[in-house]
């Protein structure tokens, strides 16, 4: 069995923090590309907290301004930032 894990915590400001995580696991036959399987539970764990954490920090002022500071976008929680 491999397994793949992902988490994360963002700062909203104000003392206030969101952290998410995933975990996922699979079960891998003989002949499998193991470490193949264990990056994709990776990446698939990763997009699972990327899609969970943007309405949140969309709608984080602290994160917004954040972004803006650091002129990596303008307004928008940019995904390239991750």
């Amino acid at each position: 069995m491999k397994t793949g894990s992902y988490s994360r915590k963002f700062n909203l400001g104000d003392y206030e923090s969101l952290e998410l995580g995933c975990s996922l696991w699979a079960q891998v036959e003989d002949g499998e590309d193991a470490d193949g399987i264990t990056q994709f539970l990776y990446h698939q764990a990763k997009s699972s907290v990327k899609l969970a954490a943007m309405p949140v920090l969309k709608a984080s002022e602290f994160q917004i301004n954040k972004a803006k500071s650091n002129k990596k976008m303008s307004g928008d929680i940019n995904e390239s930032d991750w």
